[in-house]
């Protein structure tokens, strides 16, 4: 899967770049027919350690999932909001399998 990766006012490590390309392609065990996904990366200006934005945002046919965690770090970040992914994607099939 195709991840278009925005860091905002800074510029993105390729080391962080791949660590989130890697993770959200385990998205594609969950569900397969994901059509994009884009993560946008932000640093707040303030005095909080928490100032990390990891902003997610997956299509699918017919719906699409946004997940935003704020934390210390962008890998910390990554890793709560993918795994919210997994479960909002989980329940999706769930629900169209239970259609069929």
């Amino acid at each position: 899967m195709k991840v278009n990766t925005q860091s905002v006012n800074f510029t993105a490590d390729k080391k962080l770049i791949n660590f989130i390309q890697r993770r959200m392609d385990k998205l594609d065990m969950f569900y397969d027919k994901i059509i994009q996904s884009d993560v946008y990366l932000k640093v707040e200006n303030t005095s909080e350690k928490q100032n990390k934005i990891f902003e997610a945002k997956v299509k699918v046919p017919g719906d699409s999932f946004v997940v935003k965690k704020q934390c210390k770090t962008f890998e910390e970040g990554a890793d709560s909001a993918i795994s919210s992914l997994e479960r909002q994607i989980k329940k999706r099939k769930e629900k169209l399998r239970s259609y069929l």
